[in-house]
């Protein structure tokens, strides 16, 4: 019970949690703003917008920032790792979304091929399970996950 009660008196850790399940949980609504209609499973889904990992690492950093100091080492290492993850969400993970999204096409194309050459070849094609599209974020994503993240921080600093 004690530690459940030192982790919830963190405030640079509660603010992080609140990123993540802030960002997750207004993904529906933004998702029916842009293109109006619900899509629920987008609150356990990566990607879109806003990037739940960018508000995660920015409200961290910006409560290990108010909490003690922007020239200390604490938020040093935050900022670091935030650059890092919103990094790799906008180019590296976003990048193997797009390349899932090639594969899945040429999957499907190869798979139409196959059909059309009729049973009497012998062929054997076994379509393998779709690859997840939705890995990373475009920059936007990204650029408003963190400002959500410095909102979060500083709402939680002020709580504390």
């Amino acid at each position: 019970m004690r530690i459940l009660i030192n982790i919830f008196t963190n405030f640079p850790l509660v603010a992080a949690l609140l990123g993540v399940l802030i960002a997750q949980g207004l993904k529906p609504f933004i998702h029916k703003l842009l293109h109006g209609k619900w899509n629920i499973a987008s609150v356990l889904s990566t990607g879109g917008m806003p990037s739940s990992h960018s508000a995660s690492v920015m409200a961290l950093t910006t409560a290990v920032g108010l909490r003690h100091g922007l020239s200390s080492s604490l938020f040093a290492i935050a900022m670091t790792l935030g650059m890092i993850v919103m990094y790799d969400a906008a180019g590296i993970r976003r990048h193997a979304g797009e390349q899932a999204m090639a594969i899945n096409k040429l999957e499907a194309e190869f798979e139409k091929h196959i059909e059309s050459r009729g049973p009497s070849h012998h062929f054997h094609w076994k379509k393998s399970k779709q690859l997840k599209e939705m890995l990373g974020h475009q920059p936007t994503e990204v650029l408003a996950g963190a400002i959500l993240g410095i909102c979060i921080g500083v709402f939680t600093w002020r709580l504390w």
